[in-house]
């Protein structure tokens, strides 16, 4: 520890005892430095955000080809739905079956971040396997989309725990996460010339600068671009 580290402690305690008697609360003490930084001319130090890891397409072709092997058509459709929407896994576990619009090639998604309901698009190529997936679940009377054996839907964790798996089976050394498939598919479609304005309207994203332009586009307009790239998605 250095010489400047090691008497900040010894600096707290003697403002501690200088300020005991007024018994200060939080917002007291944060105006107190607000104030300290005034008079000594300090300004406020933020920390680079550093930039989220997002897999490469020939990473996530190498983690399908170990999904696709499996041979687990309920995972392969799982991190597909993950894949093809950029849903968050908050999200995907509350997706029920009757949340699926197989004519109009949408999710419905409740109460997402921030308790707002979005609807997310899937590739029309997407349909058929779905489709034969659900009717499976509704002979059982399954409510929701993705549940495990215990007939209760996946957790947080459960979901988590699944990607890792297959992050092992295909011998990658970074683990696939729900977030990485959706920084993934985002920053895809952006490097395909797609528009924030079009990813806006179903990514769950909000932004102060682009509000007055997202407020103006229907997810019609958003599916119809998504329509129109998403056959060229890696997998």
């Amino acid at each position: 520890m250095t010489e400047e580290k090691s008497t900040v402690p010894k600096r707290a305690k003697q403002i501690a005892k200088l300020l005991k008697a007024e018994k200060p609360d939080y917002l007291y003490l944060k105006e107190l430095f607000r104030q300290l930084r005034k008079e000594l001319n300090i300004k406020v130090q933020t920390k680079a955000k550093k930039l989220p890891y997002v897999p490469s397409e020939e990473e996530i072709k190498k983690y399908y080809d170990a999904l696709w092997n499996a041979q687990n058509t309920k995972h392969i459709i799982m991190i597909k739905v993950m894949l093809y929407t950029g849903v968050r896994v908050g999200e995907l576990i509350r997706i029920k079956v009757e949340d699926v619009n197989l004519n109009t090639y949408q999710i419905k998604i409740n109460e997402g971040k921030g308790k707002k309901d979005r609807i997310v698009p899937f590739p029309m190529r997407f349909r058929e396997v779905l489709a034969f997936y659900i009717r499976d679940l509704k002979k059982r009377n399954v409510e929701y989309l993705f549940e495990s054996n215990w007939k209760k839907p996946y957790s947080d964790r459960g979901i988590r725990k699944i990607l890792r798996e297959y992050t092992k089976l295909s011998g990658m050394a970074r683990t696939i996460t729900p977030h990485k498939l959706r920084h993934f598919l985002f920053t895809w479609m952006k490097k395909h010339g797609i528009d924030d304005a079009l990813i806006q309207p179903y990514s769950g994203h909000e932004s102060r600068q682009s509000l007055e332009v997202y407020s103006k586009l229907s997810i019609t307009d958003a599916q119809k671009a998504y329509n129109e790239f998403i056959n060229d998605f890696p997998v």
